[in-house]
């Protein structure tokens, strides 16, 4: 089931075009090879404001099923993107953010510095994955299998299972 992505780089150096963003090209070429389809991609500065209303818009167009950020999850006093998207979901889904760091950790133990979360808002399901295209890549391989199936779970019907 192919399924339709915006990936958000948050990043102060990358907006300012003082790095190249290595992450969200990352995002994308995944998504392309796992069937999805990037229709969004955006580099913004770490500002809560500007990332909470970006991820906000998109998710109340309609049009994507998830949305990726990468960046700004670590401990620096600029490093928002988790508290922006608290902001601004419904719902979290604490299950994914714990299984990506679970996976990290067995890489390095640097990932636990890592605070990003996962969570719904109406109908898109948006995942924080670390800034580095190495730590993008290891969460996609834990995300990406269950993509599919969340999206699935998203789009259907809005009753509950019968106990």
């Amino acid at each position: 089931m192919g399924y339709t992505v915006g990936v958000i780089t948050a990043s102060d150096k990358g907006a300012r075009g003082e790095r190249e963003d290595l992450s969200g090209p990352a995002i994308r070429e995944l998504v392309t090879a796992a069937g999805g389809e990037t229709l969004r991609y955006l580099v913004l500065p770490d500002e809560i404001d500007l990332i909470a209303e970006t991820l906000a818009a998109w998710a109340d167009a309609g049009d994507l099923d998830v949305i990726l950020t990468t960046g700004g999850t670590g401990l620096t006093q600029r490093d928002i993107t988790p508290e922006a998207t608290r902001r601004i979901i419904h719902r979290e889904a604490p299950g994914i953010a714990e299984a990506l760091r679970a996976e990290s950790m067995k890489q390095t133990p640097m990932a636990m510095l890592s605070r990003g979360i996962a969570g719904i808002r109406n109908k898109t399901l948006i995942v924080n994955l670390p800034g580095s295209p190495k730590a993008v890549r290891e969460c996609l391989d834990v995300l990406g299998p269950v993509l599919p199936h969340a999206v699935q779970l998203l789009a259907g019907p809005t009753e509950s299972h019968p106990v």
